[in-house]
């Protein structure tokens, strides 16, 4: 096939697709959450129909992060000056569950959230440009992000937070996960380029390659691996939640906290890393192991 008759097949292709019911506009007052789908020949928003039900309340001994995101995003969907936001850090510490919150609490105020794939934000301009004539306030949350050295798709987000010919959506916000701060590799040989010119330090250019695309979020936050009794304190309150479905017995057989104390910390340390998504894990174990045993008790 010559380049004419490909071009002529690829513009017949993406006008069928685009009659296709995966294509058509979605119905923001019904839906708050979307993911962008890069296909072969077309790319489009899917609509989310089911988003994970995680409440600001159920993310513990996180204040700090909490407040500072809630304020940014609150003034952000009331029009005011906001920032975009990399949040970093311990895995499992609560980063995207934050997110995801938020959009929980702000839905009714018109925030809206959609996510894009790493492998996805060459088209970082184009989502952009379909939102920006929605009547709503967009996150475009970037889940978990980290890329090579040798990877160019991290420079299509520094162009898109920053220093692009292309202007940002005044409706929308882009907030990135990962559990790198600068998001890419960092050598000891990139230190070894620093130099000093008077009694000021100049980062070496691998260095400041690598700082940019980070340097580009305007609000930072950090995420650390929690204390003992921070993480019980979890374990304890998943419990809790997990109870309440089942009934005041329930509740009240699993409201024995040193009962779970010691198996939970063991839990923890097999997998190395005491976190709120290791508690909520421990949590479903446990709450399944006692009642599954309870009812097996009752039927003899």
């Amino acid at each position: 096939m010559d380049k004419a008759s490909e071009s002529v097949f690829t513009e017949l292709a993406q006008r069928v697709i685009s009659l296709l019911p995966n294509n058509q506009q979605i119905d923001w007052s019904h839906a708050h959450a979307a993911v962008w789908f890069q296909g072969r020949w077309h790319s489009y928003l899917q609509r989310v129909d089911y988003v994970a039900d995680t409440r600001l309340g159920n993310l513990l001994h996180i204040d700090r992060q909490k407040k500072q995101l809630l304020d940014n995003t609150l003034q952000f969907v009331n029009g005011l000056p906001a920032n975009n936001a990399l949040l970093w850090g311990a895995r499992g510490a609560g980063k995207s569950s934050l997110v995801s919150a938020l959009v929980h609490e702000l839905a009714a105020q018109g925030l809206r959230v959609v996510e894009i794939g790493k492998d996805a934000l060459g088209d970082l301009n184009l989502v952009m440009q379909q939102l920006a004539q929605a009547p709503y306030k967009f996150i475009i949350f970037c889940d978990d992000l980290s890329f090579e050295a040798s990877d160019p798709s991290y420079k299509a987000l520094k162009s898109a937070l920053e220093g692009s010919v292309f202007a940002a959506a005044n409706n929308v916000v882009i907030y990135a996960t990962s559990n790198r701060r600068h998001l890419l590799p960092e050598h000891m040989s990139d230190n070894q380029q620093a130099r000093t010119v008077g009694e000021e330090l100049h980062q070496g250019e691998a260095n400041e390659e690598k700082i940019s695309l980070s340097d580009r979020f305007g609000l930072w936050l950090s995420f650390y691996p929690f204390k003992q009794d921070a993480y019980l304190d979890m374990v304890a309150h998943w419990v809790a939640e997990l109870a309440k479905e089942f009934g005041p017995q329930a509740q009240n057989s699993l409201a024995d906290r040193e009962e779970f104390r010691a198996p939970a910390l063991r839990w923890a340390l097999a997998r190395g890393v005491r976190s709120g998504r290791t508690a909520q894990h421990f949590a479903r174990h446990w709450v399944g192991q006692k009642l599954m045993q309870e009812r097996v008790v009752a039927k003899k």
